[in-house]
């Protein structure tokens, strides 16, 4: 924890006792009545505690996840709560999540994925430019073995690694044209072999 973690938890300590002791002092005849309603509103308080700290594994646990048909040959991508499509791809047999952008050239991993399907970025040449909403950043093209989706796999693929802070790989129009078909329906994207 920082320093800023603690100051906060003081804060939070020094106003539950300030309120209690209001609580306290407001019900002074009917002690028992007031520890039953301190300890209703501890456990409210402890409840919304728990809630805020489960949060992110309630909320991807109701995600939409993506849909894939493998006797169609098609994939179906709900939109997500941000209005943006994401798409769990294995490149070279390790998953990874991507973003879908139709804006992008091509794929681009971030370094963090790039190490994880086995890219060295330390032995890549950063020679290319890629112009981002963040501004310039230095890009290095490589290859991957494999992405495969849906029961599908590509092989022998070019993509591009970000040499600049960049939180989620984008997956680019290079593999997006290898589908022949991207449809947006119904709050989904739907890629057709």
């Amino acid at each position: 924890m920082t320093g800023d973690d603690y100051a906060q938890l003081i804060y939070l300590a020094i106003l539950l006792v300030a309120i209690g002791a209001w609580v306290f002092v407001q019900n002074r005849q009917g002690i028992g009545k007031t520890v039953q309603q301190l300890a209703i509103w501890s456990f409210i308080f402890l409840g919304a505690i728990a809630a805020f700290g489960l949060w992110e594994d309630i909320r991807s646990t109701l995600r939409p996840q993506q849909t894939v048909l493998l006797n169609e040959g098609r994939v179906d991508v709900p939109r997500s709560a941000d209005g943006h499509y994401y798409l769990t791809v294995e490149v070279n047999d390790v998953p990874v999540q991507f973003l879908v952008d139709t804006g992008a050239t091509s794929v681009v991993l971030n370094e963090a994925d790039a190490r994880r399907v086995g890219i060295k970025p330390e032995n890549l040449a950063f020679v290319g430019r890629a112009r981002t909403a963040n501004g310039e950043v230095r890009t290095a093209r490589t290859r991957v073995s494999a992405m495969s989706l849906g029961g599908i796999t590509d092989r022998n693929l070019s993509v591009s690694v970000n040499q600049g802070q960049m939180d989620q790989s984008l997956l680019g129009m290079d593999y997006l044209q290898l589908w022949s078909s991207i449809e947006i329906r119904n709050g989904a994207m739907v890629l057709t072999r």
